[in-house]
C-alpha cells in the first residue's frame, strides 16, 4: 500500500518527528521500507512534554524501542511545557508547539538532517479548518499548516482511514493517548462526533473543507501582498491610507503595527479603535497596547510612539543636537535647509515649540507658529516636536519645514549653514516644499 510520493525526499536525510501514535509511526514504518530504494537517509526525534507523566514515559520507552528495533537514530528532547507556559504567559498547547518547532529547528540547524517530516494528515487539516470557522477565524487562520523552512507533511493528502489501513496491513505497533477519546476535549467532539456527521450529511466534507482551506489561504497571501504595497513605512513609523478598501485597510494596519514591533496582545477592540479614526478629523487617535499610537493625520492613519515634545533648549550652534534631533553644519546635505549663519540674532537657541511663538516665513508674512503651522496641514503631532532656532518668542528656522525670511541667503552672504533633522515633515503631508 502506497501512502505519499516518496520522489521529493530521494537523496534526503529525512528526520521524523515520532510521538508513538499510529500516524507518526506510520510515516516512519514507510520511509524506513522504502529508504533504500529511495536513497533517504533516516533518524526519528520524540519530543517528551511532561505534561502526562508516567504515561508520557511509558510513549516515550515505547518510542525508544521501536527505534532500536527498527535501526532508526533517535533524539530525544525534553521539557516541562506546563512550566514553559507559565514562564512564557502562553496557553499550554501554544507553549508546546512553539517548544517542538524549536526542536525541530535544533535538528535542522546541528545539521543532522535535511527536512523534520512530521504525521499531520488530511483529517487533521479538516478538524483544525472546522475548528477555526466555528470559533470564527479569519482568511489568516485558514492557513493551518503554513509552509515552514525545514518541515515536511507528507501525510497532508492522506485520510486517517488510510493511515488505519497500512497500520492493519503491516501488523505495526502504536501506543494509544487514552485522552484522544475524551470527549469532554472540543476537538475530539469534533473528531468524533461533528466531522463524521457532516461527512454523513455531505459526502466528501472534509476533503471540501481542506480545499476550501488551500483556496482561502491563496486568497490570503495575495491581500496581503497587496496590503504591504501600500505601507508607507520608514524609521520608526508606518502610515496607511484611511480611505483603503476594508479587506486592504485591515490587513496593512497590522503589517505597520508590525513594522513599529506591535506583534502581540493587540485585540479585535483595538482594530476596531482604529477603523473609527477613519471618521474622526486629523489629530484623533487611538492607544494601542506597548505604548503604539494610531493618529489621524491627513488621509492617513499613522503608526508611531510618542516622542518626548520638550526637550528643554540648547545655544544654537554648529554641531549635533541629539536631544531635538538636529544637525547644524557647513557642508550641503540632502533635504537640509540652507541659511546665512550671519543673519542669526546672538542668543538663539535650539527648542520646541511654544505658545506666543511667531514666525516670518521665506518671501514675508509674519504670523503666529500654530498657523503657519496649521496652513501647512502639519499635523500637530510632529509640529510640536519640530526643532526649532529661535530668540524668545521669533522663530527663525522651523527645521524640516522653512527658514525664516530674515535668514535668507543672499548675495552678501559669507557662512552659509545647513540644518537637517531626519523629522523632516514629507512633502504630501502640506502639499509644499521646504
Amino acid at each position: 500500500m502506497e501512502l505519499f510520493d516518496l520522489q521529493p525526499y530521494a537523496g534526503k536525510r529525512v528526520c521524523v518527528a515520532l510521538s508513538g501514535g499510529r500516524d507518526s509511526v506510520a510515516l516512519l514504518h514507510y520511509f524506513r521500507q522504502n529508504a533504500a530504494r529511495f536513497s533517504v537517509g533516516l533518524s526519528a526525534l520524540t519530543c517528551e512534554h511532561g505534561l502526562r507523566k508516567e504515561a508520557s514515559l511509558e510513549d516515550l520507552a515505547f518510542v525508544e524501542c521501536l527505534c532500536r528495533e527498527w535501526n532508526v537514530p533517535l533524539r530525544v528532547f525534553r521539557a516541562d511545557v506546563a512550566r514553559l507556559a507559565k514562564e512564557r504567559k502562553e496557553g499550554v498547547e501554544e507553549a508546546g508547539r512553539n517548544w517542538r518547532y524549536a526542536c525541530f529547528g535544533q535538528v535542522l540547524s546541528d545539521g543532522e538532517a535535511d527536512l523534520v517530516a512530521t504525521a499531520h494528515h488530511r483529517d487533521d487539516y479538516a478538524e483544525t479548518v472546522l475548528f477555526r470557522l466555528a470559533r470564527g477565524t479569519s482568511l489568516a487562520g485558514l492557513n493551518v499548516f503554513p509552509e515552514r523552512e525545514g518541515i515536511a507533511r507528507p501525510l497532508l493528502s492522506v485520510t486517517r482511514a488510510q493511515i488505519d489501513a497500512y497500520i492493519r496491513e503491516n501488523h505495526i505497533p502504536f501506543v494509544e493517548d487514552v485522552s484522544n477519546a475524551d470527549q469532554s476535549i472540543t476537538r475530539n467532539r469534533l473528531r468524533h462526533t461533528v466531522l463524521p456527521a457532516l461527512e454523513g450529511a455531505v459526502p466528501g466534507a472534509a476533503e471540501h473543507l481542506v480545499e476550501f482551506a488551500r483556496r482561502a489561504a491563496a486568497d490570503e497571501e495575495y491581500l496581503c501582498a497587496l496590503a504591504r504595497a501600500s505601507v508607507t513605512a520608514a524609521g520608526k513609523e508606518a502610515r496607511v491610507a484611511a480611505d483603503l478598501p476594508e479587506p486592504l485597510f485591515f490587513r496593512a494596519c497590522l503589517y505597520a503595527m508590525k513594522f513599529c514591533g506591535l506583534t502581540r496582545d493587540y485585540t479585535s477592540a483595538n482594530f476596531a479603535e482604529i477603523a473609527g479614526l477613519r471618521k474622526l478629523q486629523s489629530g484623533r487617535r487611538a492607544m494601542l497596547p506597548q505604548g503604539l499610537l494610531a493618529v489621524r493625520e491627513g488621509r492617513e492613519i499613522v503608526f508611531c510612539r510618542e516622542r518626548p515634545c520638550d526637550p528643554g533648549e540648547t545655544a544654537f550652534r554648529p554641531g549635533t543636537f541629539e536631544e531635538f534631533p538636529l544637525i547644524v553644519e557647513d557642508r550641503a546635505r540632502e533635504d537640509a535647509l540652507c541659511a546665512d549663519l550671519d543673519a542669526f540674532p546672538s542668543g538663539c537657541v535650539v527648542r520646541t515649540r511654544r505658545e506666543g511663538d511667531v514666525f516670518t516665513p521665506y518671501g514675508g508674512g509674519k504670523k503666529t507658529l500654530k498657523k503657519f503651522l496649521t496652513d501647512r496641514k502639519i499635523a500637530a503631532r510632529i509640529g510640536k516636536t519640530l526643532p526649532l532656532v529661535a530668540k524668545g518668542s521669533e522663530v527663525f528656522a522651523v527645521c524640516g519645514v522653512e527658514i525664516a525670511d530674515s535668514v535668507k541667503v543672499t548675495s552678501g552672504t559669507r557662512h552659509l549653514i545647513y540644518l537637517y533633522t531626519p523629522l523632516r515633515v514629507p512633502d504630501h503631508i502640506y502639499g509644499g516644499k521646504t
